[in-house]
């Protein structure tokens, strides 16, 4: 079978999500695999370049993964013809201005979220790209995970009846820096180098709400600096400007129309005592089910037992046995490289695609909401985004 070579630009993947799932978990296993297979048999072969500022990393990186190329000149990678993607994940800050740039080189772009520190930045470049007749695409990761996967199978089979709510736990400690060495980059609790949780993970939860449960209208948040106070890679104090929890209720228009409650309690300094990183708890008229990464359990609603409130007896009735886990029906590979698999197809034989740069627009419009709420102490409506 002919194999087709597509040449990509990759920036900023030195740092933790692009190195180790775009580059390793994708790029490198894209290649390892053999390629994209087309709807025709055919396959793509990814050609990344390697683009950062720093040589001796890029240097050490492309050979430590066997790629041939890397640099430290993007303008002279974009003005490359062969190379017709080009891929960021570096700060966000610098992300519209890089997409901007690749565009107007005539390049196919493809980021990380979120796509812009602030809406007016995420709407312009959403519509440039849509203007420009090129293909463009955000990480929407969650969507491809195993456990959010079985919960949309469950909700496409009816299982849910009228979906009622969703409780969404998301986080864990994130050590200050003092004690035990911290696992984040420092930058991440620093508003002024783009960090923050609701800057963060609102993107993420957006198109998860949107696609899973229902499309947001509106939403009240309280964000939190619970640690004021860490220490950097170098060991330095510093004091924390970011948000590091956030708090918040949504409303949303469920897939039948009818109103659907979401709460997303999201936190770097909270203990986990469940079973997973992050839990989706989703209630409906006919059954319930929690999701995890890569589990899902489910109750039906015959299935459905009746405790007895009793504040005078010990619990006996436990809970977590009576639910019945959803099982692996298929083989689920990593989600980062799902979804850069339908971009490349995406862009070599125009599959249909529906994470692009406005539905990562949409994601930066809830994190404004959701700050506007906090700062105003009020509910925000979240009207329909025109790009």
């Amino acid at each position: 079978m002919p194999t087709q070579r597509l040449g990509i630009i990759m920036h900023g993947v030195t740092g933790r999500m692009g190195m180790n799932q775009h580059l390793i978990r994708s790029i490198v296993a894209i290649r390892a695999q053999g390629g994209v297979t087309l709807s025709n048999g055919d396959k793509v072969m990814p050609d990344p370049i390697l683009i950062g500022r720093n040589a001796e990393k890029m240097e050490a990186l492309a050979k430590a993964h066997n790629i041939a190329r890397w640099g430290t000149d993007l303008d002279q990678a974009l003005a490359n013809k062969d190379d017709t993607v080009f891929f960021d994940a570096g700060t966000t800050q610098m992300r519209p201005a890089l997409l901007a740039k690749a565009i107007r080189a005539g390049k196919h772009v493809y980021c990380e979220k979120p796509i812009a520190t602030n809406l007016n930045e995420a709407v312009e470049i959403a519509r440039l790209a849509e203007k420009s007749g090129l293909k463009h695409g955000a990480v929407q990761d969650k969507l491809f995970l195993p456990g959010l996967r079985k919960l949309d199978m469950l909700r496409r089979a009816g299982f849910f009846g009228r979906m009622l709510s969703v409780r969404l736990e998301f986080g864990y400690w994130v050590f200050e820096g003092d004690l035990q060495p911290i696992q984040r980059p420092s930058w991440n609790y620093r508003t002024e180098d783009g960090g923050g949780m609701i800057l963060d993970m609102m993107c993420h939860w957006r198109y998860v709400l949107d696609n899973l449960f229902g499309e947001v209208k509106s939403v009240s948040c309280i964000g939190a600096t619970h640690i004021p106070e860490r220490w950097d890679e170098a060991g330095k104090p510093y004091k924390a400007t970011a948000d590091d929890a956030a708090y918040a209720t949504a409303e949303l228009i469920g897939h039948n129309g009818e109103p659907v409650i979401a709460q997303l309690n999201m936190s770097w300094a909270t203990r986990v005592n469940r079973e997973d990183l992050v839990t989706f708890h989703v209630d409906g008229t006919h059954g319930s089910a929690v999701a995890g990464l890569s589990s899902c359990k489910a109750q039906s609603r015959v299935n459905t037992p009746r405790p007895v409130w009793n504040p005078d007896e010990k619990q006996t009735m436990n809970f977590t046995e009576q639910w019945q886990d959803v099982p692996d029906t298929q083989f689920y590979d990593n989600g980062f490289k799902i979804q850069w698999e339908h971009f490349i197809r995406h862009v070599v034989e125009n599959e249909p695609y529906r994470w692009t740069l406005p539905e990562g627009a949409k994601g930066v419009q809830l994190v404004e909401a959701a700050l506007q709420s906090w700062k105003e102490r009020r509910w925000i409506d979240v009207p329909a985004l025109k790009i």
